[in-house]
């Protein structure tokens, strides 16, 4: 129903903004992600998901496309909420997130605060082949390269050491959340380390 809302800041916590836009005041719940791109901002655009209930009409606000994407996949996940999505946001950025799904690690996606390891679990494993769909603008294979030929040419390289590709990929996924610029030496190298 809604793509965006865009206006003045009227009213900005770490848990909700009120944008005015056009003198109406939208009360948008909010990550810590985006409380930190609109901290200091006048005006903000943020992307809304709204989600209709018995007892409420709650709008979610998003300073990028990227974290709306992964906020209605992670409420597509059954037994995740708006809140709990929220909560996870918070806590991980968009990218950090998809490398925790990338890589399958629940044991620290449970340590958002409210989430227990089977919920955790179960994120992963509905999500896996799902997240890197919200990438925008990566290849879909491939959500963490922020160097893209790097990482392809690090996994290249691996694959052709005899390395298996899920093994590959889980290693440099790790190695990019650490250090995204490294040259494809220090990719190589590193994820050695890890497999």
């Amino acid at each position: 129903m809604y793509e965006y809302i865009s206006g003045r800041v009227a009213e900005l916590t770490p848990a909700y903004a009120v944008i005015d836009a056009g003198g109406v005041g939208y009360l948008l719940h909010i990550s810590l992600t985006t409380f930190s791109a609109v901290e200091h901002a006048a005006e903000a655009k943020l992307f809304v998901h709204f989600i209709v209930r018995e007892d409420a009409q709650i709008l979610y606000g998003f300073a990028t496309r990227d974290e709306r994407e992964l906020f209605r996949l992670l409420v597509g996940v059954s037994g995740v909420g708006g809140n709990t999505a929220r909560t996870i946001l918070s806590t991980y950025s968009p990218r950090e997130l998809q490398s925790i799904i990338a890589s399958e690690n629940a044991v620290l996606l449970k340590n958002v605060r409210g989430l227990g390891l089977k919920t955790a679990q179960k994120i992963i494993v509905e999500l896996s082949g799902k997240a890197v769909l919200a990438a925008a603008g990566e290849s879909a294979a491939r959500p963490l390269t922020a160097g893209g030929e790097a990482y392809d040419e690090a996994m290249a390289a691996l694959t052709m050491l005899g390395f298996p590709k899920t093994a590959a990929d889980k290693a440099l996924a790790a190695v990019v959340m650490e250090q995204p610029a490294a040259p494809v030496e220090e990719l190589v190298r590193m994820a050695l380390k890890r497999l």
